[in-house]
């Protein structure tokens, strides 16, 4: 397997981790708005910093796997 095949599994795991995360975060933030309607708007504002958190992590990960190739 070359380089760039890895680099390339490499960012692909990035990518699916990233998506897995932010999936969970937005389930655990819908059953959280479900109990405490009245917090959504903490809740939301929480869950879309956790998200972009995420997000960057992940085109950080991504970026250096390419670069790597």
């Amino acid at each position: 397997m070359t380089i760039t095949g890895i680099a390339a599994i490499g960012a692909g795991i990035a990518v699916v981790g990233a998506g897995m995360g932010i999936g969970r975060i937005g389930g655990s933030a819908m059953e959280a708005i479900a109990r405490q309607p009245e917090a959504a708007g903490k809740i939301q504002t929480a869950m879309i910093i956790a998200a972009a958190l995420i997000e960057g992590a992940a085109l950080f990960a991504v970026v250096v796997a390419l670069l790597t190739a």
